[in-house]
């Protein structure tokens, strides 16, 4: 079999646009391996369907963790992508950036040049936005990202005029200048269709004849010349293949896959490799702690008015939404239901915000199961900088043997004070008088939880993943970290990895953008040519957030 110049493993959220910004190389051969398969089911392409890909063995490694000591021993359910575009063909499609102190973070953890301002510009060149470009958005990038429905449904604005109520500010972009605030939410979609990295990136780049694409097929291990990188065995319909590079071996498997096939490959802790039967190549660390992730839990209320998508989940209403979005790709079914949303502080002190809001006018669980009969809606709140850290660790040689994953949730009373403060504050937004002619009694958690105890309790048996893990390779100069600033494997040659799990600490958003910033930016240092000049774009403050928790006194 051919030698290639790359091989990227994954083709999920960074793996397509590596290989579309790789293969514009038109002299390097790339090869871009995927476990899974085809994403053109329409219950992948229609973003209404966002709950059945998730939740389906086809579609997603249906991870499990080990049971989370702080969160009553239960075993918490782990999607990652297994088809083409990885988690961007299964996730909720919300597009947050995340704030740019989180960006500066990274570098202070000693990801040099990661920092907002070398940052900015990789994310506009990934965007086309709805609306323009300026100095924080990009026009003429693969990636489309609008407000789908813009807001038609009441309870939107019901939600965004509350938070102004409750003394919060409005953003117009909370991609842009300024995150803190109440605002419209953005989601990647394009003319009615999830626009994933298959859609935005692959579909383009296959058109090129550098471009190798292998599906269904298993990465075991990469393959090592003493401390290089030289190939990757591959399982392919029951036969195992060595596949050389020429040049270099990009992991791009994700948060739990890069760290795995590192650990199957002899690079990791070498107590941790001993433990599960692994020859040790390279002792490193890092691979595979500091696994972090947000939490969230569905603040729920009774809706006065028939107004609500609980009126829209009959079998009959279902097929007509499906009924239009396939002829036309316009209605319920061109939309996450995710159109506003809130970024807030959780107490004075707090630099930037750490509170993330999903507003969603229907009360029901991810996986499209209703809670009660009759209309409600609900917030999604979490505390997104979590203290707590996990690991992914291997249990055996053989890549068919998921790894163990523990993410400590809520093992730092930190993260347990963030979810009290998201349970009175929400109170607090939701009972303002926007909301008077809508709110109908709290469904969940309960008018009867009010103590600390008792919203530890209920937190501890309902919290749920917002499916964000990261961080699990980071990038740093520490004795803990994975890759260097360049995304190299430290201490190996010919080795990169490029997703999410390079994070060194985890951003207030939803991870899909910044994961897509991170490989056009790795792309650029992978091909080694001249980086993108650094944005000197202002970033929105509260100057007051040493003293107040929010701008402004409530009104009501």
């Amino acid at each position: 079999m051919a030698a290639y110049d790359y091989i990227i493993v994954g083709a999920g959220s960074a793996g397509c646009v590596l290989a579309n910004r790789l293969t514009e190389d038109a002299d390097k051969q790339v090869l871009l391996i995927e476990t899974g398969g085809s994403d053109r089911s329409i219950f992948i392409q229609m973003p209404t369907a966002l709950s059945i890909p998730m939740n389906t063995e086809k579609y997603a490694w249906q991870f499990e963790t080990d049971p989370e000591p702080y969160l009553d021993e239960r075993r918490m359910h782990c999607p990652r992508g297994k088809v083409l575009g990885g988690s961007s063909s299964i996730n909720g499609m919300v597009y947050v950036r995340g704030h740019a102190r989180d960006f500066d973070e990274w570098a202070e953890h000693g990801a040099e040049e990661w920092d907002y301002a070398h940052c900015l510009p990789y994310f506009k060149k990934a965007e086309t936005w709805t609306f323009g470009g300026d100095e924080y958005r990009g026009d003429s990038g693969p990636l489309g990202t609008n407000n789908g429905n813009n807001m038609k449904n009441p309870l939107y604005k019901t939600f965004i005029e509350a938070g102004q109520q409750a003394g919060y500010d409005f953003t117009a972009d909370y991609n842009g200048k300024q995150q803190e605030g109440f605002g419209p939410m953005h989601m990647t979609v394009k003319n009615g269709v999830r626009w994933s990295t298959a859609n935005a990136y692959l579909r383009p780049a296959m058109k090129r004849s550098n471009l190798t694409l292998m599906t269904k097929a298993q990465v075991e291990k990469v393959l090592l010349d003493g401390k290089r990188a030289v190939g990757v065995r591959v399982l392919k319909d029951g036969k195992k293949t060595d596949i050389k590079a020429k040049g270099e071996v990009i992991l791009s498997a994700g948060p739990v896959g890069s760290p795995h096939i590192l650990q199957l490959s002899g690079i990791g802790n070498a107590d941790v490799l001993k433990a599960a039967g692994i020859e040790v190549a390279h002792d490193l660390p890092g691979v595979g702690e500091n696994l972090q992730d947000h939490l969230e839990f569905y603040f729920q209320f009774r809706c006065k008015q028939p107004i609500t998508l609980n009126g829209q989940l009959d079998w009959f209403h279902k097929g007509l939404i499906g009924a239009r979005w396939m002829f036309t790709r316009k209605g319920l079914g061109a939309t996450n239901h995710f159109e506003s949303c809130g970024f807030i502080r959780s107490k004075a002190g707090v630099e930037w915000p750490d509170l993330q809001y999903h507003f969603l006018p229907a009360a029901m669980r991810y996986d499209g199961r209703t809670a009660f009969d009759g209309h409600g809606f609900q917030v999604h709140i979490g505390h997104n900088k979590p203290r707590s850290r996990g690991r992914v660790h291997a249990l055996s040689p053989d890549a068919a043997d998921h790894p163990s994953i523990l993410f400590n949730y809520l093992q730092a009373e930190e993260d347990r004070e963030g979810f009290r403060d998201c349970v009175r504050l929400t109170r607090e937004i939701i009972n303002q008088p926007a909301f008077d002619d809508y709110r109908d009694g709290e469904i969940q958690p309960g008018e009867s939880v009010q103590t600390d105890e008792e919203i530890d309790a209920f937190v501890r048996a309902n919290v749920e993943s917002a499916y964000h893990p990261s961080c699990s390779c980071k990038m740093g100069e520490d004795e803990m970290a994975v890759v260097n600033s360049q995304t190299r494997v430290h201490g190996m040659e010919g080795l990169r990895v490029v997703d999410s799990s390079v994070f060194p600490t985890i951003p207030n958003g939803n991870l899909n953008a910044p994961t897509i910033m991170v490989a056009e930016r790795a792309a650029d240092l992978i091909r080694g040519q001249g980086m993108l000049p650094p944005s000197d774009a202002e970033v929105g403050m509260d100057p007051g957030w040493k003293e107040y928790q929010r701008p402004r006194s409530p009104q009501a």
